[in-house]
């Protein structure tokens, strides 16, 4: 898989009660699930497909 194909979601550029530095890389299917289960366990979101669609949106490329 090529590099262009990489995404990321960066909690510092959602601002949050606790602050959260992760940033999540991979596929999108893999930043997808990661990120679906650490906005659940880390942030106290609700598994849902809002969820999982609210997430897709602020998805970037990664950078190369």
């Amino acid at each position: 898989m090529s590099d262009q194909n990489r995404k990321v979601v960066d909690c510092r550029l959602h601002p949050s009660e606790k602050n959260c530095t992760l940033s999540i890389e991979g596929t999108q299917d893999e930043v997808l699930e990661a990120a679906t289960q650490h906005a659940i366990t880390a942030h106290g979101h609700t598994n849902s497909p809002e969820l999982r669609e609210q997430i897709k949106t602020i998805m970037k490329d990664a950078d190369k």
